[in-house]
């Protein structure tokens, strides 16, 4: 199992692993050219975040995808895991954890400060797996959002 950056080259292999990991977390909307708009745009700015890939015999099988922010708080520049899947056919093998601690070093090697993830409640087997790579629970905290409209000019 090879894991890296992912290239300009990865981008149609990581689209089709985004369709398959938004079709089992059931997340509708999916349109394969905006997504790969949107990698296209996160690899030609690095600042922005990154992309690990995970290969095995020549074949994309997981990706793990983070997005920097900066922090107060946290006292720097912080990431934030934003999508991971790994195919089927690898889950269970090693490559979840390969992907997050390449991520891991290669987010401290940049001076990253912090690395957080957003969890679905129910999702008890993904909870445990980042338990396992020391996440913890933030106390006395929640998510919420609200998605902002383009204003018009």
């Amino acid at each position: 199992m090879l894991v890296r950056l992912a290239t300009m080259g990865d981008v149609a292999g990581v689209a089709s692993l985004v369709e398959r990991y938004w079709e089992f977390e059931s997340i509708g909307g999916f349109d394969r050219s905006r997504i790969e708009t949107l990698l296209v745009r996160l690899l030609s700015e690095p600042q922005s975040g990154a992309c690990w890939v995970a290969e095995s015999e020549g074949r994309l099988c997981g990706y793990l995808l983070a997005v920097f922010m900066f922090s107060l708080e946290h006292g720097g520049c912080m990431a934030e895991i934003d999508e991971v899947f790994v195919s089927q056919e690898t889950r269970s093998a090693g490559t979840g954890s390969l992907l997050l601690a390449h991520a891991e070093q290669d987010l401290a090697q940049r001076g990253l400060v912090s690395l957080q993830l957003q969890l679905g409640i129910n999702n008890d087997r993904a909870r445990k797996f980042y338990e396992r790579h020391s996440f913890c629970r933030r106390a006395g905290y929640e998510l919420l959002d609200k998605p902002l409209r383009r204003m018009s000019r």
